[in-house]
């Protein structure tokens, strides 16, 4: 057994043990972190296209640079 089924199997058997509404913020809070992870993972892949094309983004600051990232039309 790997450990991602391990650790799926430990979640699982402390899951079995969890009245429903606490099972039920568990999966709130597991769609929340994967959520945030996709969000994460698409800034992360802007940011890095805009370092790949520096001409196309002119700044003068941090805050100013994420501002352009989040304000870019996606090419994809």
């Amino acid at each position: 057994m790997n450990t991602t089924e391990r650790q799926i199997q430990d979640i699982n058997e402390i899951l079995s043990c969890l009245p429903e509404s606490a099972i039920q913020e568990v999966k709130d809070f597991a769609f929340y972190l994967a959520e945030r992870e996709k969000r994460r993972k698409e800034f992360v892949e802007r940011v890095l296209k805009a370092e790949r094309e520096p001409d196309t983004v002119i700044c003068s600051s941090v805050e100013e640079f994420i501002q352009a990232i989040e304000n870019a039309e996606d090419d994809d």
